[in-house]
């Protein structure tokens, strides 16, 4: 494959990179930055040539996280399934994830920080839920156990419940506390966790708070 270079020509589709000519005919192509310093009538080695489409390759690799990584936060475990499903090389991979790395771009301590306080304040779950998530992502246990060191199931079930409380706010308490109960079953919490939380918040949004007023409810319930 080694040659001298006789053209250097911009792709008409991606104008960001060119394709280089060796000896009069096509040769590879390559990302219009790695291409400074390349100029008609160098002659390029095989190693030359092999360092500059590693470099292609690492570049590609680069970009594709960053457009990732733009959309939301994302695990090293993540990134990692979408090289391999677009068959990035593992070499181009530890280079990639180095540079991101360095660039502090990635971060499965932060990211598990991220993800954890992002749930408590949009979509609020119990910590077994979100040990579960965080370990689908690949995350290190030791890094999921740091952001969950101060999780309250309670204090996220309360949340959570004011949240779907709304929706059954003039429901008896027989079916609020179904409804509400089921809602946050599906998020993980627990019984222990779900029946005073659904009772304070039943209390919070009817209003009634006179014991003998909650007792005639629920018993009626």
């Amino acid at each position: 494959m080694a040659g001298v270079i006789t053209a250097l020509k911009p792709q008409l589709k991606h104008r960001n990179r060119l394709n280089v000519h060796l000896d009069g005919a096509y040769s590879f192509s390559l990302a219009r930055g790695l291409a400074d310093g390349l100029k008609v009538g160098q002659v390029l080695s095989d190693d030359h040539i092999a360092c500059l489409k590693q470099r292609d390759a690492e570049e590609a690799a680069y970009r594709r996280a960053l457009r990732l990584i733009s959309r939301r936060p994302r695990s090293e475990h993540e990134l990692g399934i979408n090289f391999n499903r677009n068959r990035v090389p593992k070499a181009v991979q530890e280079a990639v994830f180095t540079r991101l790395r360095e660039a502090h771009l990635v971060d499965d301590w932060a990211f598990a920080e991220a993800w954890v306080e992002n749930r408590r304040e949009f979509r609020p779950r119990s910590a077994k839920a979100l040990r579960f998530e965080l370990r689908k992502k690949g995350v290190p246990q030791e890094a999921i156990e740091a952001a969950l060191e101060d999780y309250s199931d309670e204090d996220a079930a309360d949340k959570a419940a004011g949240k779907a409380a709304r929706r059954w706010k003039n429901s008896d308490y027989k079916e609020f506390q179904l409804r509400v109960g089921a809602y946050l079953s599906r998020r993980g919490f627990n019984h222990t966790t779900i029946s005073p939380v659904v009772e304070r918040v039943w209390r919070e949004t009817t209003g009634i708070q006179d014991e003998s007023e909650v007792s005639k409810w629920i018993s009626h319930g």
